[in-house]
């Protein structure tokens, strides 16, 4: 099955230009990867609050309240780093860096390569697949 735009002109780019827009590709998709790490990090942050709710609730059932207090008054209320949750770091990150990192990449392949993303790996792709010998490439999408 062929992707929205896979026939699409390459734009004429030097091998420079081509390399920019490579790193500039990866860089963002790096981005996204440290983003999805931050979300697995706010996800697993959670359930280990989860936990220490429930054994405030063990402690104080079986008369450990002074346990109890403290999960309840210092360890839940606060925050991942300073008095910030997990919560927070991510909006501010996504809000931030990524969306910044997102704005330049787009700016620069728009005016570059007239939006066109991926522009090395379809250029590795037409390359290979014009050097193919036969279709059966074509037949597995079917």
């Amino acid at each position: 099955m062929a992707v929205d735009d896979a026939d699409r002109p390459l734009p004429e780019l030097t091998d420079d230009e081509q390399q920019a827009l490579h790193a500039l590709q990866l860089g963002i998709e790096h981005a996204y990867r440290a983003y999805a790490d931050l979300l697995g990090c706010h996800h697993r942050t959670g359930h280990a609050m989860d936990r220490f709710a429930e054994a405030e609730r063990l402690l104080r059932a079986v008369g450990h309240d002074e346990y109890a207090d403290v999960i309840r008054d210092r360890l839940l209320p606060a925050g991942a780093v300073e008095d910030r949750w997990t919560y927070e770091l991510v909006t501010a990150f996504r809000r931030g860096l990524v969306d910044e990192l997102d704005a330049f990449e787009t700016a620069v392949r728009d005016d570059l390569a007239g939006g066109l993303d991926h522009v090395s790996e379809r250029a590795q792709q037409r390359a290979w697949r014009e050097r193919a010998e036969s279709g059966e490439w074509d037949e597995w999408g079917e």
